[in-house]
């Protein structure tokens, strides 16, 4: 068995389409089909039901299936043992985060960490707090943006305190001229995203005893600011959503403050490769250099 047929069937099996994982792959359908075909004449057995509405993995592909992540996985590892023996000439790094880190970090991160090591191979995945953690549990990413608190046994690495703040009409102003308390948002609508609505302001909403009847929930920032200038009610956003955003609103802290704390997160076997751990370092000496007082607040 080839470490291409083990990948293929790995992306078949996510993808349930021949078709789509040749897309992913950016093969031919018949080099997906042959692969496949070469694979199950050597393991003795089917492991794909076939059919024209989608795949399936058989009840013996089924038992392989977590056999055969686990050598891809392993095989990422020894490449990037391999590149540090070779001086960090080779390897890859698939990166995850969530979308206001993809929009204000990650290009620089990305573009520092290619000039340094350009032999390296970087992707990105934009995703939620919750994929991108089950991402990282599966072995489909390497590193990964979060936020803490994270319950799954992971190698977690706080980057900075990133200040949660509320979005309100510009007409509104709140009683002390400043900050919003509990009198402000009575009986105010919130709008927040659905995907991250947890992590982010679960603490502040809380505190101030808002109910799921008081929630709308939009899709990205930018949208929660334009909702937010129509009058439907407040948004929740963190500084570092805010720096990108732009509209017609009033920002300001609660009372008290409430924050989040970025983080990095990676299992303990992969935070230790050399190509994941150059990446980290660059990250945590990008957010130092940026915020050398590891809080972020909006200006």
């Amino acid at each position: 068995m080839q470490l291409t047929q083990l990948k293929t069937f790995e992306v078949v099996t996510k993808a349930r389409s021949f078709g789509r994982a040749a897309d992913l792959l950016h093969v031919t359908p018949s080099a997906v089909s042959h692969a496949i075909d070469t694979l199950e004449r050597e393991l003795g057995f089917r492991v794909f039901v076939r059919s024209k509405r989608q795949i399936q993995l058989t009840s013996d592909g089924q038992q392989i299936q977590p056999l055969i992540h686990a050598m891809l996985v392993d095989a990422t590892t020894l490449d990037q043992a391999v590149a540090a023996i070779n001086g960090l000439n080779s390897g890859s790094v698939r990166l995850g985060a969530f979308s206001s880190v993809c929009i204000n970090w990650i290009p620089a991160i990305i573009q520092n960490f290619k000039r340094r090591y350009p032999r390296i191979q970087v992707s990105i995945s934009q995703s939620d707090f919750n994929t991108t953690i089950d991402q990282i549990m599966t072995g489909d990413l390497d590193l990964g943006f979060s936020a803490l608190p994270i319950k799954q046994s992971l190698e977690v690495i706080p980057l900075i305190k990133d200040e949660i703040y509320c979005v309100t009409p510009k007409s509104f102003i709140p009683a002390n001229q400043a900050t919003i308390t509990q009198a402000d948002i009575v009986k105010q609508d919130f709008i927040l995203q659905q995907g991250d609505y947890d992590k982010d302001t679960k603490e502040a909403l809380d505190h101030f005893n808002i109910t799921a009847k008081s929630l709308r929930f939009s899709i990205d920032d930018q949208s929660i600011i334009a909702m937010v200038e129509a009058g439907m009610g407040f948004g929740v956003l963190p500084a570092l959503a805010l720096q990108q955003v732009h509209g017609n609103v009033n920002v300001y802290p609660f009372e008290p403050r409430f924050f989040r704390t970025i983080c990095l997160v990676a299992t303990k076997a992969q935070a230790h490769t050399p190509a994941t751990r150059k990446m980290i370092q660059l990250i945590q000496d990008y957010v130092k250099l940026l915020y050398p007082d590891h809080i972020m607040v909006h200006n």
